[in-house]
């Protein structure tokens, strides 16, 4: 008894054929779930601070101590 010849032609056809759908499947559900599980909550958070943001509060802030070389504090 010997055993059956293994089936070589067509055998990355029949494997892609089975494996990229199932690929392409995943990529787009990891694709949105990364979108909705960290791209939304970030740009929700960055437009929660800069609702509330002065820029100008903090760069008067920011003179007041002495950061800038340019702008002097407005005691001196």
């Amino acid at each position: 008894m010997s055993l059956p010849k293994p089936v070589m032609r067509g055998l990355l056809g029949k494997r892609l054929r089975f494996h990229l759908p199932i690929a392409f499947t995943l990529s787009i559900i990891s694709a949105i779930a990364f979108k909705y599980a960290v791209t939304e909550p970030r740009k929700q958070a960055y437009a929660d601070f800069y609702k509330q943001y002065d820029s100008v509060k903090e760069f008067n802030a920011m003179r007041e101590a002495g950061i800038f070389e340019s702008v002097r504090p407005t005691g001196e």
